[in-house]
């Protein structure tokens, strides 16, 4: 990690602090700690899980991938992946960071930079599909009971849902209109030319279409490997499932057995969207308080409700970045490439 990086993770952890104290404002620290000895500890522990086989399930994604074109790349590796993601999405305005980071760990593995790439954008495309077949989901389930409890969100929710289709449409025309999409790409960079030197914006236009060619070329490869990419599918389903879950069962935690799991999940669906759009790394204000609008009127304990979230906040976020630490410090594995090996 850069110094800047190091400065950024120690913000964060800081303003999460912030967050957290500002929330207990009006809570007696007694009673926060009463109701965290209270909590049913096996159910917690099952929220802890659901964290673990996201990243384990995200873990299998990329060796199935990578073992599709490289021989002898372990699990090891494979889990050092997202675990590398989840600390520079959270140090990293819009979860930007996440991308770049996991293809210098798949390089540091010896895996060659053009493949690492090709299966990033494919585990990316994937993903973004599925958040938004679950976004619609959500909303065929429970648009009734959600839209009385997303009040002033709801334009938000529909603005991040509108961001993630565009980015899939974008991909599917690189993927189907190669040359069309590669046009279209010209023309919306002209205006740009006029803001920034000549030879940087030739850099850039190089660089976005040598992105765009090699992701078409790499799913010119995988369209025939059907079978490959529904098992995909159904892997990143099960995935984003588990991630899903871990608010249903910390209110079981909490005592709230009652609690409806489908519309909890599809709650918690509609604030991963939510928080995507907040430029803070991790979304930092703006999950906490999405968090509390929707579920306070589950939680109707104003301690609990509070507890909840941090205890949320810390598996899907700060979980995730320790995870993250830990995995810079592990040397990984090294796989060797012939110079004819995988199924190019």
């Amino acid at each position: 990690m850069s110094r800047r990086n190091k400065w950024v993770l120690a913000l964060m952890f800081l303003l999460g602090i912030a967050i957290f104290t500002y929330s207990l404002r009006d809570i007696k620290f007694s009673v926060l700690v009463s109701d965290f000895v209270h909590i049913n500890f096996w159910w917690f522990g099952v929220a802890i899980l659901c964290m673990v086989m996201y990243l384990g399930l995200e873990a299998w994604i990329v060796k199935v991938f990578i073992s599709d074109r490289i021989q002898g790349f372990t699990f090891k590796d494979a889990i050092r992946i997202p675990m590398v993601e989840q600390l520079f999405n959270g140090i990293t305005p819009f979860s930007s960071g996440g991308q770049p980071a996991q293809l210098i760990a798949l390089m540091q593995t010896g895996v060659d930079a053009g493949k690492a790439s090709s299966v990033l954008l494919m585990k990316f495309v994937v993903y973004q599909s599925m958040i938004v077949i679950n976004f619609l989901f959500a909303l065929v389930i429970g648009f009734n009971q959600i839209q009385d409890k997303l009040h002033a969100l709801v334009w938000l929710v529909v603005f991040g849902f509108s961001i993630h289709l565009a980015v899939i449409v974008g991909l599917l025309m690189v993927m189907f209109w190669h040359a069309f999409t590669k046009k279209a790409v010209a023309v919306i960079l002209k205006p740009v030319r006029w803001f920034i030197k000549a030879e940087r914006f030739d850099r850039m236009e190089a660089n976005i279409n040598e992105k765009i060619d090699s992701f078409y070329a790499e799913s010119v490869r995988i369209s025939g490997q059907w079978k490959l990419m529904l098992r995909v599918f159904v892997i990143t389903f099960f995935q984003l499932l588990f991630y899903y879950l871990i608010p249903y069962f910390i209110m079981l935690a909490l005592g709230y057995t009652t609690a409806n799991i489908v519309m909890v999940t599809c709650l918690h669906i509609l604030i991963v969207m939510v928080i995507s759009l907040f430029p803070i790394p991790g979304g930092s204000g703006g999950a906490e308080y999405s968090f509390e609008m929707i579920f306070k009127s589950y939680i109707s304990s104003n301690s609990k409700l509070v507890l909840a979230m941090i205890l949320w906040r810390l598996l899907t976020y700060y979980l995730g970045m320790l995870a993250g630490l830990v995995a810079m410090v592990v040397r990984p594995d090294k796989v060797v490439e012939e110079p004819n090996s995988g199924n190019e």
